[in-house]
């Protein structure tokens, strides 16, 4: 048989680029778009941004390795999550719009072209049936889980006592113990089954929503290519922060409740020292943490300190509503992605003592141990 024709076959080059087609039903003319990078573990800037018209917008872009990326609707309204590589991407979805609070839910979401999301969503099905068995082991026991809550509330030991000796509870136990081991054995297995390659690390960043030395081991099984890899080298950072205390911080500027911008300059002029306060309206123990806060400021404010909060809320309403809630005697102001990402805040309350000079001098400070040190600067 001739082969001439098989020589004139070529391989078709990989593509050097992506575009990201998105045809999405249900939303208005002018929506905006962006892409956002996912699996960082921190607030990201887009690194695109376009609007819907007639249910249609184009992204396109260049890759050196595959990248999980958000679609977000609208200012954080609603997303699609798709892993882009340099291919052509169909995004295609249908979406409600909630009158009450504008959220945009997504039915029928696909994302077709990208082999990289295609294996992905393979890799990650077992989370589908984790869901199913969180589900089964929670039926029936909204009952008791409320007779505690108002145990609780009312400081009625007894009844908490009563509900906790029941045998429905302590089979939930059992079983909550049950799963959460199973959803440990489950997320190791994906990321070490990847450990030679960035996926490892990917799997890392998009299984955990944030890292405890617990995962260090994890990581150390990493090839030299994984760890070095674009999410390789997020995972390190993350896992292995390097601390802030003894650097200077950046001059920002940020907009309080009614839009005014001051900056830290501003803020720490004629002050000794001032307690930088990362919070959100939704932190359960940011909220608990304010008295201590207004403890410290009541007890310390006339001798040189002061308190900064900035709240990492993505919707601003929800923010002042918190801040007429809290009244809280001090300067809070409103972030704007930036200045979180520069503190590298990964979890909420995250607090920076700085001093005079605007050098950090300790971090993490709340409560009892904060009141110690601050005695211990001012007791002057």
């Amino acid at each position: 048989m001739d082969t001439q024709a098989q020589k004139k076959k070529t391989v078709k080059p990989a593509a050097s680029s992506y575009t990201i087609e998105g045809n999405i039903t249900g939303l208005a003319d002018g929506t905006t778009v962006q892409l956002v990078p996912g699996a960082t573990h921190s607030s990201e800037l887009p690194v695109g941004e376009t609007t819907i018209k007639d249910g249609r917008f184009t992204f396109t872009g260049k890759l050196n390795e595959p990248r999980y990326f958000f679609l977000v609707f609208a200012k954080n309204k609603g997303y699609i999550p798709v892993i882009a590589e340099n291919a052509k991407i169909k995004v295609t979805a249908e979406a409600q719009v909630s009158k009450e609070n504008e959220r945009i839910t997504f039915t029928n979401p696909v994302v077709s072209g990208s082999k990289s999301h295609d294996y992905f969503r393979k890799e990650t099905a077992f989370r589908a049936a984790l869901e199913k068995d969180y589900a089964a082991y929670h039926v029936g026991i909204n009952e008791l889980t409320n007779l505690a809550g108002k145990g609780k509330k009312e400081g009625n030991k007894k009844l908490v006592d009563s509900v906790y000796s029941t045998p429905q509870w302590k089979r939930f136990e059992a079983d909550e113990k049950a799963f959460f081991d199973k959803v440990k054995l489950s997320y190791e297995t994906v990321v070490i089954k990847h450990k030679d390659t960035w996926w490892g690390p990917l799997f890392m960043m998009t299984q955990y929503s944030y890292f405890s030395p617990e995962q260090k081991p994890m990581f150390e099984q990493f090839s030299e290519s994984a760890k070095k890899s674009y999410y390789g080298q997020l995972v390190d950072k993350d896992l292995n922060p390097k601390s802030l205390i003894g650097t200077n911080i950046a001059n920002f500027d940020l907009k309080d409740q009614n839009g005014k911008a001051f900056s830290t300059k501003e803020i720490i002029a004629g002050k000794k020292y001032i307690l930088i306060d990362f919070w959100a309206s939704w932190c359960g123990p940011c909220r608990k943490e304010i008295p201590n806060l207004k403890t410290a400021y009541a007890s310390y404010a006339e001798k040189g300190f002061e308190i900064l909060s900035i709240s990492i809320d993505k919707d601003e309403k929800a923010w002042k509503k918190a801040l007429g809630m809290e009244n809280m005697q001090w300067h809070n102001l409103l972030d704007d992605d930036r200045v979180s990402k520069m503190f590298n805040v990964k979890t909420i309350p995250a607090t920076y003592l700085v001093d005079s000079k605007g050098v950090i001098i300790g971090d993490n400070l709340r409560g009892e141990e904060l009141d110690q040190k601050l005695k211990e600067l001012l007791k002057s």
